[in-house]
């Protein structure tokens, strides 16, 4: 009887050991999670700006798509995500912990005015990392 209990205990103390390093394993392969966000604002969009805005003026999801952002690799060779901000231009998302560029989705043939991409981010696990991107549109 004692050899059993033995057996038993042994048995379960492995399978437990098991699950414990497989699931070490699954972390550091993963790395942590960590959140990027911020704002994206592309303007102007409109000859002349006015105060207040003319709602006609202001960015709509298809401004956003025309200019769409991505957050690639640190190689850029593959795209990790694409931005998909609200009508007010925020967005948030999450990414595994590491280093990455954020750049336009395609490339632009005349780009006109300016931005702030490429830029290169660090996220770090359980970190939220702010990232306020300004596309000027260069229509004046």
């Amino acid at each position: 009887m004692r050899i059993r209990n033995s057996a038993f205990n042994i048995l379960v103390i492995s399978l437990i050991s098991i699950v414990v390093f497989f699931s070490c394993i699954k972390q550091i392969q993963l790395g942590g999670d960590g959140v990027l966000k911020g704002k994206i604002s592309i303007g102007p969009l409109c000859p002349v700006e006015r105060v207040p805005p003319d709602p006609a003026c202001q960015p709509t999801a298809e401004t956003y798509k025309a200019w769409a952002i991505a957050v690639w690799t640190a190689n850029k060779k593959i795209k990790v995500v694409a931005l998909n901000p609200n009508l007010d231009g925020t967005y948030q998302v999450e990414i595994s912990a590491g280093n990455y560029i954020v750049d336009f989705d395609v490339v632009h043939a005349n780009p006109v005015g300016g931005s702030n991409l490429p830029t290169v981010i660090t996220i770090t696990d359980k970190d939220t990392t702010i990232l306020n991107i300004n596309i000027d549109t260069g229509i004046r």
